[in-house]
């Protein structure tokens, strides 16, 4: 099951996707390069081209990067084997970084459900196809719910048939996503992903495919739980995917970037740290005797200045002070005592 402790941090997942262009030495780079940059989890495609697409079918335009006439032809070449997860699985065993994939139908759902994956990733395809929806809901699996192409309506059907097939929302995050690659950051339309999480009362998170890391920096700060990106050996490979995709040091830039924004975030406790401690005494301004006061002498507008000097009296208790006898006589600049 899902470590309940990633709900502490945000939970980064690298997209190796299709990204390995069907040749599994590739793949395992790719995974070298999430578990180096300190992906929590790289991610990959499991599907069937027989049964994902018809022969037909044509392809997005950003997929006309790839050289094969239709969606089948594309898929097929990229297709992996289940030799080729038990392989990958096991790589990411050795480099210590969380194994997963995206299942495009029902019989690739059941092979990763035998392979353990911890979690299931809905991807924004299939957000409207109910027997996917209804079979994996009843694995009372965790869920990441991509939302591509969605409106809120789609959105809430998707989660209703999800919980009527038996997994609790408090197990889904629900990713805000603009499905083109690149997306374009005019189109992001960020606010996005705070309606859901008022609307559903689910965890949120971003899919991220514009080119920079700037968009899912601002998820973070904003509230994202789950950051997925495209990972790639190289922008300039052929492929349908590589050109939204990050290379393996501006990848590394944005993971430390997100565990930067991270620890800034904190708790929400409004209060000073143990370093403003330290620094409170030399900042902050006291009450001091602006000339010399006598002993048993009225403290005045006239004889009494705010300045920094130290430990002392806060300008806060001045009403209290005005109008009070001098316990003892103060030389200028002294700090007042009672």
């Amino acid at each position: 099951m899902w470590d309940r402790s990633v709900d502490k941090k945000v939970l980064i997942i690298a997209e190796a996707g299709v990204n390995h262009n069907g040749d599994i030495s590739i793949a395992k780079k790719l995974i070298d390069l999430a578990a180096d940059a300190g992906a929590d989890y790289v991610k990959f495609q499991t599907y069937s081209s027989d049964q994902l697409v018809t022969r037909q079918a044509l392809k997005a335009e950003y997929q006309n990067r790839d050289s094969s006439n239709t969606q089948y032809e594309m898929l097929k070449k990229l297709e992996l084997s289940k030799e080729d997860h038990f392989l990958l699985q096991r790589h990411c065993q050795l480099r210590k970084i969380g194994f997963l994939s995206t299942a495009f139908e029902i019989e690739s759902l059941d092979f990763l459900r035998s392979l353990r994956v911890p979690m299931f990733k809905i991807p924004s395809g299939e957000i409207t196809n109910l027997l996917y929806l209804r079979h994996l809901g009843s694995f009372r699996m965790p869920i990441i719910l991509s939302t591509g192409m969605s409106s809120l309506g789609e959105i809430e059907a998707a989660i209703n048939v999800l919980e009527d097939a038996g997994t609790n929302r408090s197990m889904m995050t629900v990713l805000h996503c603009t499905s083109e690659y690149p997306a374009a950051v005019s189109e992001v339309n960020l606010r996005a992903m705070l309606t859901i999480k008022d609307a559903f009362h689910v965890k949120v998170g971003y899919s991220d495919h514009t080119t920079g890391a700037d968009v899912s920096l601002a998820a973070v700060a904003m509230g994202a739980k789950v950051i997925e990106k495209h990972i790639t050996l190289s922008r300039e490979m052929m492929g349908p995917d590589h050109q939204a995709s990050m290379e393996k040091d501006d990848f590394s830039c944005m993971v430390s970037s997100i565990r930067d924004i991270e620890s800034a975030l904190g708790d929400g406790i409004k209060k000073p740290t143990s370093n403003e401690l330290r620094n409170i005494e030399v900042s902050r301004k006291v009450i001091v005797a602006s000339k010399k006061i006598g002993a048993g002498e009225i403290f005045t507008y006239e004889n009494l200045a705010i300045k920094r000097s130290g430990a002392g009296l806060s300008p806060m208790i001045w009403d209290e002070l005005i109008g009070k006898r001098s316990s003892r006589s103060f030389a200028a600049d002294e700090v007042i005592v009672l």
